[in-house]
């Protein structure tokens, strides 16, 4: 799993940061060193191997994964490549939209038709794929920034745009819950790039009811999609009665 490839780098990082050698590791564990870097290797490190090398180096796992923690940027947008492998599997997308919602194993079987077995399998793939950690127990920890967004114009985008199309839309958007708002005008640049930064702000409080509402029960809670847009339009009939200038 990626979070134990992390791992090993990380002791490996240590170990040549310090000028330890996999001959002086493997005798201070009472192995050889071709069984030394096999285990490397493989990354086939029991948790009790693990605690022996971290011991003889003297720090704590704990401290292992702090460091794996910290050498970690999070993204906030996933590669196209990794969007591209999760638009080519519905169930996959579906896991893999809930978790980065911080749904829980438990809320997914809750709400959708699959067995266990099945969401730890798409659970497991996710993990490959790094876009989430799958912990003991099968506790999902996401691998994204809170601000994370799709990026534009990618796989997913151009999926749930076709989505829009032919569901969100289909909507007169008068119950409650819904509101739909749509203003028109022309704008300068300067106007444009003052709604633009109002845009971003919205989005940012939508994401901080969203983090805030995680504590209440999932009963409370329901997928909810904000969708704003702006820019320079005009409907095309209008576009097609426009005077054209001579030459």
């Amino acid at each position: 799993m990626a979070q134990a490839e992390s791992l090993v780098n990380a002791l490996k990082n240590l170990l040549k940061a310090r000028g330890i050698t996999y001959a002086q590791l493997a005798k201070g564990l009472g192995l050889s060193e071709a069984s030394v870097k096999r285990i490397f290797a493989e990354r086939s490190f029991t948790l009790e191997r693990l605690d022996q090398v971290c011991t003889l180096l003297g720090i704590q796992i704990s401290d292992l994964a702090r460091m794996v923690v910290a050498e970690q940027p999070v993204p906030s947008r996933l590669t196209e490549e990794q969007e591209t492998k999760l638009v080519a599997d519905p169930k996959l997308l579906l896991v893999a939209v809930h978790a980065l919602h911080q749904w829980t194993l438990e809320d997914i079987l809750a709400s959708f038709a699959m067995s266990k077995a099945e969401c730890i399998r798409l659970l497991t793939r996710l993990d490959k794929l790094g876009i989430l950690d799958l912990l003991p127990n099968n506790r999902i920890r996401v691998r994204v920034a809170p601000d994370f967004t799709w990026l534009p114009g990618g796989p997913i985008q151009q999926y749930f745009r076709a989505q829009l199309r032919n569901d969100f839309f289909n909507s007169h958007f008068d119950k409650r819950g819904e509101k739909m708002i749509m203003v028109s005008g022309t704008l300068s640049e300067e106007s444009n790039a003052t709604v633009q930064r109002a845009m971003n702000r919205l989005s940012s409080d939508f994401l901080s009811a969203h983090q805030q509402d995680l504590s209440l029960p999932l009963e409370r809670r329901h997928g909810t999609a904000l969708i704003v847009a702006l820019r320079p339009w005009t409907p095309a009939q209008f576009r097609d009665l426009r005077r054209v200038e001579d030459e």
